[in-house]
Parts: C-alpha cells; structure tokens; sequence
C-alpha cells in the first residue's frame, strides 16, 4: 500500500507538472560579440545609477565601437591584443546628430567580462557597467539594439 501512494503521489505531480503554465522570462537582448565581445547596449560609468545618469557618464556599444551623446557611427580598428586589453585606434562622427566630421582617437580599452569595460584616452581610466533597457530612462530605451 505505501508504494502504491508513492506511485500515485508521484504521478500526481507529474500531472500538476505537465499542465501548470510555464512562466520564463525570455531575454531576448543582443548576445556580446563584436570587436570587444561586450553585449551590445548602453553602459553607465561606475557609481553612476542607470536610472539617472547624465550624458557625460553614458556610453553605447554597437558592436563595431564605443559611442557617447556627442558621437556616432564609431568604428574601433585593433592595433593590439593582449588578453582582454585593446589599443584600438577608434573613428566616430563628431556630433550626436546632423553634418559633423569624422574624427579618430587611440584608446586603450580594458574588457572585465561581458558587461564591463574600462576605457583610457589619457591619465586613468573609466570604468562602465551595462544597463538593462528596465534601467534605463524612457528617453534612453530607444537606443537599446
């Protein structure tokens, strides 16, 4: 008789299993990749909250370069690898928006993981850290790949 429960027991999770609605959250954000295998998005200077940052401290990675709110289509060319630092010589458009010429600049870019990045043009470097589009001001959701 015991086993007999046990089975029944058994079974009837099963069916509870088998008929409960499954409930994931699917992510369905760019995976890292590109020149520096960061996941594509906006990143915010460490100690700087995600939900209020200033353009100052805001960054964004589109796979091909490190952007900020005065610059875009920026493209980073690899001078040097070694491990996770980069020398890249990085050439950006020298304006948020409208006519602006393109401008290049060395940098030395330092990747922690997947989702954290130290740049350095001169003097010590700043740190950034990625924030999810839920972080993020409504103005700033739109610029989320």
């Amino acid at each position: 008789m015991p086993n007999r429960i046990r089975i029944l027991g058994g079974l009837l999770l099963a069916a509870i299993a088998v008929s409960a609605p499954a409930v994931a959250s699917v992510n369905r954000s760019p995976k890292p990749g590109g020149v520096y295998q960061l996941k594509p998005g906006v990143y915010v200077q460490n100690g700087v909250s995600c939900a209020s940052a200033p353009n100052a401290a805001i960054r964004q990675y589109d796979g091909r370069g490190i952007g900020d709110a005065h610059s875009r289509a920026c493209s980073a060319r690899v001078l040097v690898r070694k491990g996770n630092r980069y020398t890249v010589e990085q050439s950006c458009i020298d304006a948020g928006a409208g006519p602006a010429p393109r401008v290049s600049q060395r940098q030395t870019v330092t990747v922690s993981d997947a989702l954290t990045f130290t740049v350095r043009t001169r003097g010590p470097g700043t740190t950034y850290r990625y924030c999810p589009a839920s972080m993020l001001p409504a103005d700033l959701e739109g610029r989320v790949n």
